[in-house]
């Protein structure tokens, strides 16, 4: 799946849409005492309040806000599972009879409950429904609708909400003209923040791919891995954050722990171009080829193809292993990058790097940023000394 393949599902989940049909929803109701579903109910989607819907759509699609391989992980079934869900998602996706996807649904539920244990009140939601899309794209100069021609996507998405208790309040009675105590017991759905759910099954190239599910984590680089493996039974997934990480391995291994920002600067500019100028629908890959050009072309010195190949097996145990383009810079037009120190805090993009400098003066390190006009400070205008 790719960015331009969520963002036609997500765009779709809004009511009345004509490219999204919602057919039934369940909802179930899990008690933290007790682990156990307390209560369950199914009905057709249709027959529920309009503003009940606006609040599920508007929970479906917080579920599926965010960046890939940082909140939303697109990962592969297990092949030897051996309670696969796979099978159990299938058969719910293709069956007509919604007592049969129901029950399908509560076998899922009992695989959540099974070696978890829930520390709040939690809802979980499933829905079925479909979307479409049309089988190619747009042509404005043609005489027929791009909507002649759809193919149609049957989807499941469960979406996993916990519970709070209302806090204690002061209320004014217009009528009674008083101030008044009040409590409810009835605890609140956070819809706002779900802890963490997945839309089956994802999309290769605008077709459904019924071997890969869209799991979406509640925060950014925190996916559940228990969740993942024993509910999902899917492969384990890598953040961006952790392939950062280990790419930065890699450079330091090969370039050294000390390195000069502009080179830093120019490696991002690198990988940027590759991530322009990249023409397929599936996100562009690094493997030690590309990275031995690339520190090269930045100005690493002493770089050889088999310096980085030994990187490459002593960091990743794989020589092969190929990084996400996307995974390993930070967004490159916004001041993604923090400087931390203990004076302050500097924000800079990775293209404005290249102005930072960390030099020694008088004794004492000092971070040099090139600028092109005065800088003021609280109104004042900074004197310009010459070193």
């Amino acid at each position: 799946m790719n960015k331009k393949e969520l963002a036609h599902i997500r765009k779709q989940l809004k009511l009345d849409h004509e490219l999204l049909s919602i057919y039934d929803i369940l909802n179930v109701y899990i008690m933290k005492e007790t682990n156990e579903i307390y209560h369950y109910e199914r009905q057709p989607f249709a027959m529920v309040e309009r503003e009940k819907q606006e609040l599920y759509m508007g929970n479906f699609k917080k579920l599926l806000t965010g960046e890939l391989d940082q909140k939303l992980f697109e990962l592969k079934f297990q092949e030897a599972a051996e309670e696969p869900s796979k099978e159990l998602l299938h058969q719910a996706l293709v069956t007509g009879d919604p007592d049969e996807w129901h029950d399908l649904m509560i076998l899922l539920v009992e695989k959540m409950l099974k070696d978890t244990k829930y520390e709040r009140d939690t809802v979980i939601t499933f829905v079925r429904g479909q979307y479409s899309r049309p089988t190619m794209a747009r042509n404005d100069e043609a005489e027929t609708s791009d909507k002649d021609e759809m193919f149609a996507h049957p989807f499941i998405l469960c979406s996993i909400n916990t519970t709070e208790t209302q806090r204690k309040t002061l209320m004014f009675d217009y009528i009674e003209r008083e101030y008044k105590y009040n409590l409810f017991v009835d605890p609140i759905i956070k819809l706002n923040t779900p802890e963490q759910g997945f839309f089956y099954p994802s999309v290769t190239d605008n077709y459904s791919d019924v071997n890969r599910v869209l799991y979406c984590a509640g925060k950014a680089h925190e996916p559940n891995q228990h969740f993942i493996d024993t509910v999902l039974t899917a492969d384990k997934t890598v953040t961006a954050y952790e392939e950062k990480a280990v790419f930065e391995e890699i450079v330091m291994e090969v370039a050294g722990e000390q390195i000069e920002a502009s080179t830093i600067a120019m490696v991002y500019e690198e990988i940027h171009r590759v991530i322009e100028e990249h023409q397929g629908e599936e996100p562009p890959k690094l493997d030690f080829v590309d990275v031995e050009r690339m520190l090269t072309a930045s100005g690493v010195e002493n770089v050889t193809k088999e310096k980085v190949e030994r990187a490459f097996e002593a960091v990743t145990d794989d020589k092969y292993y190929e990084f996400k383009a996307s995974s390993v810079i930070p967004k490159y037009t916004t001041k993604s990058i923090k400087i931390e120190t203990k004076v302050a805090t500097i924000s800079v993009s990775p293209q404005d790097l290249r102005y930072i400098r960390q030099v020694n003066f008088q004794g004492k390190r000092c971070v040099m940023i090139e600028v092109d006009e005065d800088v003021v400070i609280e109104g004042f205008t900074l004197n310009s000394e010459t070193l």
